[in-house]
């Protein structure tokens, strides 16, 4: 088994990395499908069903089918540029493209949001079509957005092409009893296994520069999420809080009588910058998903800025040995809060910075899958439950709660010897076990929970 850091941690845009970014990475397969089929096409249409319907619209899933289909990919997604095409679709109810020409497509009309059928195979399903002159559809493909940007056709699902099909690497481990079982016999650590698993598929100078720009693309969101002020869209009136708690930690750093608890808020405020931004529809990355983008970038800025030691050219260990962890997950349970609750999205994420920060912290193999294990478990049972389907309440505070949890969880592993009671892989069975057994209403859908306990406007 095998999964790249890259495909863990992706640049894209926000709000959603599975109802933003998929629909949008869908629509992009969808135009190349067309691009290679022998038909003349005159029209588009689109359905979105199950949580891609139930919670589209607080997730942009829309308007992030129609710029795909405009053409738009997450990785080069410019906002004025979207605006404008989304503003001359509606006004003219035409896509135009180059090579495939003008294609009918009224976003009032042919784009249905399909609460009645859900899809047999993800949660997250949606049906691309092209139409000819006459309206009739000669060209259609079902996509499943899987989690974390991760979309596969309906026909690539059923062949189980959401696992690796490439060359050997020279360290595939499938669970983490493999993982420390090869890192036992080869005397590496996590990230130096993964580091040679990168470079088999590719080579040492693009692992180093794709890492380095995913934190630069990380730290930048940070920055951004703290500068800015004011109102998130999407009608919850939910004001931006992280440029605030963080001038006001500025201005009490070094006081004799800070509280020691006061780091927590440091942390809670680095993930909360990112997930404002996420709200706000900006760039962020992927780590495992957007909905809980916030909490690796936070562990390691606290660690980068409050951690004595610390240092930067570490950071592609932190994230390597993350994206391990991550990459256990997606493959034995899911990192989809429409399939599995928030323990999915939030959970896997503090899993993945706790594994990394007691990697850069000298942890062992035992000693970092102990800490990945303690994150994800006392996140066993969390439901996805966004009000109003937005990914602000609770996505927010949750992120930073989750980085917290992983700063503890790593410290409570490097105290110990690396022994501990529940296995790293009993615990991601159990939290795919949870996930099935989960009602629908609290995975993505907005159904239950606090997204009808508390006003929606």
């Amino acid at each position: 088994m095998f999964l790249s850091v890259f495909d863990m941690f992706k640049v894209g845009v926000g709000p959603s990395s599975s109802h933003t970014m998929g629909p949008m990475v869908a629509a992009a397969r969808f135009l190349a499908l067309m691009r290679a089929s022998p038909f003349d096409f005159a029209g588009l249409r689109a359905s979105l069903h199950g949580s891609l319907a139930f919670t589209g619209v607080g997730h942009a899933s829309d308007r992030a089918t129609i710029l795909g289909l405009a053409g738009f990919v997450p990785e080069t997604y410019e906002a004025e540029k979207a605006e404008a095409a989304l503003s001359q679709i509606s006004a003219d109810k035409v896509i135009r493209h180059e090579d495939l020409g003008a294609l009918r497509f009224d976003p009032a009309q042919d784009l249905v949001f399909d609460y009645d059928h859900v899809l047999e195979g993800h949660a997250n399903g949606m049906i691309l079509m092209a139409t000819d002159a006459q309206g009739d559809v000669i060209l259609q493909q079902v996509y499943y957005s899987i989690g974390g940007g991760f979309v596969l056709t309906e026909e690539e699902l059923a062949e189980g092409r959401d696992t690796d099909d490439g060359p050997p690497v020279p360290y595939p481990f499938k669970s983490a009893t493999e993982m420390l079982e090869m890192a036992r016999k080869s005397g590496r650590t996590i990230a130096g296994m993964k580091r040679a698993n990168e470079v088999s598929r590719g080579s040492a100078e693009h692992l180093a520069g794709g890492t380095a720009r995913i934190w630069e693309v990380m730290n930048g969101c940070i920055e951004r999420g703290l500068a800015a002020r004011g109102i998130l869209p999407g009608g919850l009136d939910i004001r931006r809080r992280a440029h605030d708690i963080h001038q006001a930690l500025t201005a009490e750093y070094g006081m004799n009588l800070t509280a020691p608890h006061t780091i927590n808020d440091w942390i809670a405020t680095y993930a909360m910058a990112v997930n404002e931004e996420n709200a706000a529809g900006g760039q962020v990355v992927t780590a495992p998903t957007n909905g809980a983008a916030g909490v690796v970038p936070a562990v390691i800025r606290y660690w980068l800025d409050h951690v004595p030691g610390a240092s930067a050219d570490r950071v592609e260990e932190f994230l390597l040995t993350a994206a391990a962890i991550g990459g256990l997950v997606k493959y034995n349970a899911s990192i989809s809060g429409a399939e599995a609750g928030c323990q999915a999205e939030v959970g896997s994420a503090s899993a993945m910075a706790a594994a990394g920060l007691c990697a850069v912290l000298g942890g062992s193999p035992e000693q970092i899958e102990n800490a990945a294990e303690i994150a994800l478990e006392h996140h066993l049972g969390m439901t996805c439950d966004p009000v109003k389907g937005l990914v602000q309440v609770p996505c927010i505070e949750r992120n930073g709660l989750g980085a917290i949890k992983a700063v503890s969880a790593a410290s409570l592993a490097l105290r110990g010897d690396g022994r501990h009671f529940v296995p790293l892989d009993a615990c991601i069975e159990t939290m795919r076990q949870t996930g099935a057994d989960m009602s629908e209403k609290y995975k993505e859908t907005s159904l239950g929970g606090l997204a009808v306990n508390v006003p929606n406007c």
